[in-house]
C-alpha cells in the first residue's frame, strides 16, 4: 500500500477560470447558492475577475449555457446553481431529472468538470437549509476537479 500514488485534492483556486450558471427561478435561494460559492472561491484564491456569472430563467436553461461555456475552452470549472423545490404536480420530477441528465451529459462530452448545485428539495425550508453548504461545497468541487483532471493525464 505504501508504493501506491495517491492523488491527494487540491483546493488552490489561484488562477484558475470558474464559470457559474445560475437560475433565477426561486431566486432567494439562488442568490444564496451564488454568495455562499463566490465566498468560498474567493476564500479558496479564485480571482474575482476570473469568474463569470451568468443567470438564466430556471434549471432546465442551465445545460445549455454550460454546453456553451464549456465549448469556449476559456475555463477550467463550471458550477450550476438552482433550486427545484417541490410543487403539487408531476413538473418537479421532470425539471430535477432532466437538468441533472444535461449537466451530466455536458460534463462527459465537453471534459470540462460541472459542479451541480441545482438543490432538489420538498419545500422552501429544505433549500434555505442548504444554501451555505452547497454552496461551499460546489466551490471546492469545481477547483479540486479543475486542478485534478491535469494531474491524471500525466
Amino acid at each position: 500500500m505504501s508504493q501506491m500514488k495517491r492523488l491527494e485534492p487540491d483546493h488552490n483556486g489561484k488562477g484558475l477560470r470558474i464559470g457559474i450558471v445560475a437560475g433565477r427561478f426561486n431566486v432567494e435561494v439562488c442568490d444564496g447558492l451564488l454568495a455562499s460559492c463566490s465566498a468560498a472561491l474567493f476564500k479558496h484564491g479564485v480571482a474575482a475577475s476570473d469568474v463569470t456569472v451568468v443567470t438564466v430563467p430556471g434549471a432546465l436553461e442551465i445545460p445549455l449555457v454550460l454546453q456553451t461555456m464549456a465549448q469556449s475552452a476559456k475555463f477550467d470549472a463550471l458550477i450550476a446553481l438552482g433550486a427545484v423545490i417541490r410543487g403539487e404536480t408531476y413538473h418537479f420530477e421532470i425539471v430535477s431529472n432532466e437538468s441533472s441528465r444535461g449537466i451530466t451529459e455536458v460534463q462527459l462530452q465537453t471534459g470540462t468538470p460541472i459542479a451541480n448545485g441545482i438543490l432538489t428539495t420538498e419545500n422552501d425550508e429544505q433549500a434555505e437549509a442548504r444554501v451555505a453548504q452547497k454552496g461551499l461545497d460546489c466551490a471546492l468541487a469545481a477547483i479540486e476537479m479543475a486542478r485534478l483532471l491535469p494531474r491524471l493525464a500525466k
